[in-house]
């Protein structure tokens, strides 16, 4: 087995590295440092994050400088924070017996005058942002005329940020003879442009095939109605006793409602999207690393960067619809060798958006069931047991309180005894799970019966489904429907511009041409009918009602149209 001295890497990092338990190199470490020490070629090199690409391009650089100038010699660009500080922090720890190396992390949000400071004492590498070294650079204080290695790290998320013109103009500061390398996870059209342009029949590296997803990660989708993807998402995690995951939303409102709900409800979790300030970030990301909170519920945009290793899950509360963007949050679990699963909570019209993903990462995704409250219970139980066995006793501590605690309780059985702890610990579980509903969405249509005194219409029948609102809902209907232009997302928004408080979950919805029903909790239909009295629709005024199953809204609703036309309406 190839070893990172079989590589070439100096024995001042060996030592290092081996202090940090690397053992083996990892594949694309494998391939691309000999390849960097070597060689004066450009390097392209595409691996999932978590693969070990920090060291693949951070021992190499670490070697090639000289440690008697005190001048830059290499640059790092990354797209955040705190992917900066952790790159730099891994450079720090690689480069422990390497005297006389300084690494300085730039980026904004951080003092400018301590960075401008350290710049003045002296740097061989310069890990930064691309904002705030362009900051630095219009300033005067970073020079750029003695880098030799540029690194652009997840150059796919740094496009994807805006910050090509920041790069192009970085890139102009520094001499045309570097070495450059393109780390990336993705190979999207603009960073194949980046390559072209400011690279040197790069040498390109792959590790499995370009923008499929990592190799250790396992694909699942649960299918479910819209309105039950909270409570889908609660059944996964209390099915996970041990679970520590990023559960990403589409938007900061979601993000920041899911993190409130999971809260609520007693679990450690907390919200990390863009309404945040830095400090708010920084403590919230703190708690997660620290495994404060265990649930990290967060946008795209917030959570690139952040670095965490040992996550269980990956959990997409909304799919994206980027496919590339759902490599990189698959990508966050399943690291460093480790396994692990990347969940979709769906429902049925997102099916065609979970196969377009599967077909471009060359990933399949398992349909599992919404795990069910007997098997979650279960799985606590045993998880329970498990912790009891292996629980640390200090009998020194422990045993001067066993005689009093035992008399108390001398009464109670064994048995008796471990139903109680189990009750304790339990209690809130039962209770919540008691006569809890199966939520997993039935794709096949029940079969009808052939017998023709059940209906001697087969389409009335399908008209009445569609009168009948889902269990625990209420059927809304209102006098617009496609033939009007009305879709899903104008009856959304016409639900948000109408209703004010607490925010309304809209369930099933059948848009018909003449008019449309919609499902909305029991509670919420009378609010919801009265906020819509009045309200237009390019210039129709609407009408809206708790829908009668057994009323034909086809015919009231062409005979309102038929009435609308003789007044002018």
């Amino acid at each position: 087995m190839t070893s990172f001295k079989d590589l070439g890497v100096r024995d001042d990092l060996l030592k290092a590295v081996a202090e940090l338990g690397f053992e083996n190199p990892m594949p694309v470490q494998e391939k691309a440092i000999p390849a960097l020490l070597e060689g004066d070629h450009d390097m392209v090199a595409l691996a999932q994050t978590g693969t070990g690409k920090t060291a693949a391009f951070g021992l190499p650089v670490i070697q090639r400088i000289d440690t008697d100038r005190r001048v830059p010699q290499a640059l790092i660009l990354a797209p955040t924070r705190e992917l900066c500080l952790q790159i730099a922090g891994d450079l720090a720890d690689f480069s422990k017996y390497t005297p006389g190396l300084k690494v300085l992390p730039v980026y904004g949000g951080s003092s400018i005058e301590s960075q401008i400071r350290a710049l003045r004492e002296g740097v061989q590498i310069i890990v930064a942002t691309p904002g705030r070294l362009i900051d630095l650079i219009d300033r005067g204080v970073v020079k750029l005329a003695d880098v030799h290695t540029v690194v652009l790290d997840e150059a796919d998320e740094m496009l994807n940020m805006g910050f090509v013109d920041s790069i192009n103009s970085i890139l102009s500061h520094v001499p045309e003879d570097r070495k450059m390398l393109l780390f990336s996870a993705t190979m999207p059209a603009e960073v194949a442009r980046i390559a072209k342009r400011f690279m040197k029949d790069p040498e390109e590296v792959v590790i499995g095939n370009k923008n499929e997803g990592a190799e250790n990660v396992k694909h699942v989708y649960y299918m479910v109605n819209a309105r039950d993807k909270y409570l889908a998402l609660k059944r996964i995690a209390d099915d996970t006793p041990n679970i520590y995951a990023i559960i990403f939303c589409r938007t900061r409102r979601d993000t920041q409602e899911v993190a409130d709900k999971l809260i609520h409800d007693g679990y450690n979790a907390d919200a990390l999207h863009g309404d945040l300030s830095q400090q708010q970030r920084d403590i919230v990301m703190k708690k997660f690393r620290d495994k404060v909170i265990t649930l990290l519920v967060a946008t795209d945009v917030a959570a690139r960067g952040l670095d965490v290793d040992n996550l269980t899950h990956v959990i997409n509360y909304g799919l994206p619809d980027d496919t590339a963007v759902y490599t990189h949050r698959s990508g966050r679990t399943g690291r460093a060798g480790k396994t692990g699963v990347s969940v979709a909570i769906i429902h049925s019209r997102e099916k065609g958006r979970l196969r377009e993903i599967e077909r471009i990462i060359g990933k399949k995704f398992e349909r599992k069931e919404v795990p069910t409250p007997q098997h979650i219970i279960e799985k606590q139980l045993y998880n329970l047991a498990d912790r009891i066995e292996r629980v640390k006793v200090d009998d020194s501590e422990i045993d001067k309180y066993m005689p009093g605690v035992s008399r108390k309780l001398s009464w109670l059985s064994g048995e008796d005894l471990l139903k109680r702890v189990l009750s304790l610990e339990f209690q809130r579980l039962l209770d919540y799970y008691k006569d809890a509903p199966e939520i997993d969405f039935i794709d096949e249509k029940p079969s009808r019966s052939k017998n023709k005194s059940h209906s001697d219409n087969p389409r009335s029948d399908k008209d009445k489904d569609r009168r009948t609102a889902d269990r625990g809902m209420a059927r809304i209907y209102v006098n617009v429907g496609k033939a009007d232009g009305f879709f899903a997302g104008n009856l959304i928004e016409l639900l948000n511009k109408n209703i004010h408080g607490q925010r309304v979950d809209v369930g099933r919805i059948d848009l018909l041409p003449g008019y449309s029903l919609f499902d909305v909790k029991k509670g919420d239909a009378h609010r919801v009918v009265s906020a819509l009295k009045g309200a237009e629709f390019f210039g129709k005024h609407l009408y809206s009602e708790i829908a009668d199953a057994d009323k034909d809204y086809a015919k009231a609703s062409k005979r309102k149209s038929r009435e609308g036309r003789k007044t002018g309406k």
